[in-house]
């Protein structure tokens, strides 16, 4: 979803309603917060992210996932920038059985 609806429309859609997410040393609560944090982000923004490694609960109810990830983004002049690191997403099923992430 993030390559082909835009990073704002996946992490939204795919946040918990209670999810936290660290950013530049900062953390943001839940899906309006997530989504105010993606407000200005660049529409041509490109993720790429693979999980290096997935688990889950014995329960079912809870995994996690983390590997590597790059984001380009072009500004308004065409100047492209790329950052890469790891991510750590923790994931819960939803009570409808969606699972959602709750800490990225």
């Amino acid at each position: 979803m993030a390559q082909s609806e835009g990073v704002k429309k996946a992490f939204v859609h795919f946040a918990a309603d209670s999810a936290v997410i660290l950013r530049r040393n900062h953390i943001l609560k839940g899906k309006t917060a997530i989504s105010q944090q993606y407000e200005t982000f660049p529409g041509t923004a490109k993720l790429e992210w693979t999980p290096d490694f997935a688990d889950i609960s014995a329960s079912g109810d809870l995994g996690y996932t983390y590997g590597r990830y790059s984001l380009t983004t072009t500004d308004s002049v065409g100047h492209t920038s790329r950052s890469e690191g790891f991510f750590h997403t923790v994931w819960k099923r939803q009570p409808d059985g969606e699972w959602r992430f709750v800490w990225d």
